[in-house]
């Protein structure tokens, strides 16, 4: 599909990486992986022909259709969110209007049996038949499931896309490509402006995708779940394995232990033949014998190991003083923004220590009650924090509000105070700001750098109740999982805004799902809460098979529909016999895990059989929607 060969480029000197090789391929799910700055965004612009590389060749298809979704887009206004969803239909839209024009003609004809007449019949039959092969006659149907499936209601299709924020536009930009058909897919960050629902169902569709796909995130848990391959760019190099992230770590490091052992063999092996050497050069006799020896030494193909980029942020969040037992009461509070009511009477109480995450889909309210609760905006109702409660804030643009015409270390030096302004460049330090780096301007830093700002910049205040809001947008993953191993020995209380399962995933004891206006609490962390939201959706497709019967009408079906319905209510029994084994094998284990964890996870594969379960019951969750909803949608059709 396409050949990368010897590709290099270069950027002030320095190569970002050099004469690197590899294929794409169909069906290939790539995820393509580093740490901010190591080429990965400018992969994908060469790879899309945006740019052009020093050196090397990449050879394609003439004819290939490459998609790429780009961090920052230039947004056309004045377009409905279904009008602009339409502009990947360019062909489809260009026959339209060439249909409606030989319809015309022929409407205003009456010389049927004359040769331009039955040259205009030859036009609209070739060119139906394009619009069939092109998916004329299912367009609007995929246009509206996708960005359904993206988050969008059927009642914000005909809303101008000027109305919508910066993170919806980019859902229309991803439907859009999703919609194209394109053999390649190139994504840069899908998912940082996607709530949780929207990830699952993306996960899903790429999944199932058609061509290949090369994805640039930083969510571990969606690289898991889509990708078959991984590429790390890493120190100039890349390492390609034909496996998800995850697995991809283990390999590698399985790999770089057998290469040091074999390093190490082969260097004592080196040692003694140059002792050899030496031993013989010292005797007439034997100076042939050296000379060998040395021509052999000569021969021998270096083993190396490769290198690894381990450098990462440090991180310890500042405590202040214990605050009261209850940090956080709130009642009755109401916010909307114009007519666009966002929390209606949200009554809310967090207690010390507590570690809360915020979930929903966008534009539900979780960044607004975080706002709410941090003094930053106003509200209706009633909210009190507790007693030496000290807040500490991470918007979700907090690096956006960084003076770019400043330095690194004077935007430290700003926010310090007299006690903590000789450490600025020892905390600089541990977020890997070092030497020349502190002097550099804020407007030229990465989106990964100045988040680690932002973040430094927090370490400069004490406080005992943290409130982020999407902390990890823009952070590589070894930096993720250092803030997540913070957030984890932070003593004080978190409330946590986020999208990323793996970023939750143990790290909080309860979720607040958002939804119309209101929220739910969930006792438990993310796991929980998709296990008990899947439990609700099977709950709701059920009420909504309920067939009211009418009292003296009956339907006689078929011989060919009873067998129809007997088939599909036969596949609904095995999949409930096959959902409640499995939740019975995982509540065993989950029981034995609170017994005795170290016995039971000792056991070889443990964990990828427990996650191996996990994910079956997903997919035969999945299956049973599907044929209730396949039941459902026969007997309304039948009655």
């Amino acid at each position: 599909m396409m050949n990368i060969h010897n590709l290099s480029i270069s950027f002030q000197g320095e190569y970002l990486f050099e004469d690197i090789t590899f294929k794409l391929g169909n069906g290939d799910r790539i995820g393509l992986i580093g740490k901010n700055g190591a080429g990965k965004s400018t992969m994908l612009k060469i790879l899309s022909k945006e740019m052009e590389p020093d050196s090397g060749q990449i050879a394609a298809d003439k004819d290939m259709k490459i998609g790429f979704l780009k961090q920052d887009i230039d947004f056309v206004l004045g377009r409905t969110v279904l009008e602009e969803a339409y502009q990947a239909f360019t062909d489809i839209k260009e026959l339209e209007a060439q249909m409606e024009a030989v319809n015309t003609q022929m409407a205003e004809r009456t010389d049927y049996e004359s040769e331009g007449y039955h040259q205009l019949m030859v036009d609209i039959n070739d060119l139906q038949h394009q619009y069939e092969i092109l998916g004329g006659y299912n367009y609007q149907g995929d246009t509206e499931k996708i960005l359904q499936g993206l988050g969008f209601k059927r009642e914000d299709f005909d809303k101008l896309t000027d109305t919508f924020s910066g993170g919806w536009r980019m859902r229309i930009e991803l439907a859009k490509l999703l919609l194209q058909n394109n053999d390649i897919l190139l994504l840069d960050e899908p998912t940082n402006h996607l709530d949780i629902e929207s990830i699952i169902w993306l996960e899903g569709f790429l999944r199932n995708y058609p061509g290949a796909v090369v994805i640039v995130s930083h969510d571990k848990m969606f690289l898991d779940n889509v990708t078959n391959r991984t590429i790390e760019i890493s120190l100039g190099r890349i390492y390609d394995y034909p496996k998800p992230y995850t697995k991809y770590l283990v390999l590698r490091e399985e790999l770089r232990t057998q290469q040091l052992a074999s390093q190490k063999n082969q260097q004592k092996q080196i040692e003694q033949t140059e002792k050899l050497i030496e031993k013989f050069r010292a005797k007439a006799s034997k100076a042939t014998m050296a000379q060998s020896l040395i021509k052999k030494l000569d021969k021998i193909d270096r083993i190396e190991v490769d290198e690894d980029d381990n450098s990462v942020m440090t991180l310890n969040f500042p405590v202040s003083v214990t605050p009261g037992k209850v940090v956080i009461e709130a009642e009755g509070i109401s916010k909307s923004y114009g007519d666009n009511q966002v929390l209606k009477d949200i009554d809310l109480l967090i207690e010390r220590n507590t570690k809360t995450a915020f979930v929903g889909q966008n534009g539900q309210g979780k960044s607004t009650l975080a706002k709410i609760i941090v003094g930053d905006i106003k509200y209706n109702g009633h909210l009190k924090l507790g007693h030496n409660v000290q807040i500490g804030y991470f918007a979700q643009n907090q690096a956006e509000y960084l003076d770019g015409n400043k330095t690194v270390h004077d935007i430290m030096i700003d926010a310090a105070n007299e006690t903590n302004r000789s450490k600025v460049r020892d905390i600089l330090g541990s977020f890997l700001f070092r030497g020349e780096e502190v002097d550099k301007y804020v407007r030229v830093l990465s989106g990964g750098e100045r988040n680690r700002l932002a973040l430094a910049k927090l370490m400069l205040q004490p406080f005992n109740v943290l409130v982020m809001d999407e902390p990890t947008n823009h952070l590589d993953i070894k930096s993720k999982n250092v803030l997540k191993e913070a957030l984890k020995r932070f003593e004080g209380t978190l409330i946590l805004v986020s999208h990323d399962r793996d970023f939750l995933q143990g790290l909080t004891h309860t979720v607040y799902e958002f939804k119309d206006h209101k929220i739910k609490e969930y006792l438990g962390d993310i796991d929980y809460y998709l296990d008990q939201r899947k439990v609700e959706s099977l709950r709701e497709v059920e009420k909504r098979t309920v067939v009211k019967e009418t009292p003296k009408v009956k339907t006689q079906r078929s011989y060919e529909d009873q067998k129809k319905i007997k088939s599909l209510n036969n596949k609904l029994s095995n999949v409930e016999s096959k959902i409640n084994d499995l939740e019975r094998e995982i509540k065993a284990i989950d029981l034995s895990l609170e017994a005795n964890y170290e016995e039971v996870t000792s056991k070889s594969n443990f964990f990828e059989e427990y996650k191996k379960k996990k994910s079956d019951l997903q997919d035969y969750m999945e299956k049973w929607e599907a044929i209730q909803l396949e039941i459902e949608q026969f007997n309304a059709v039948k009655i």
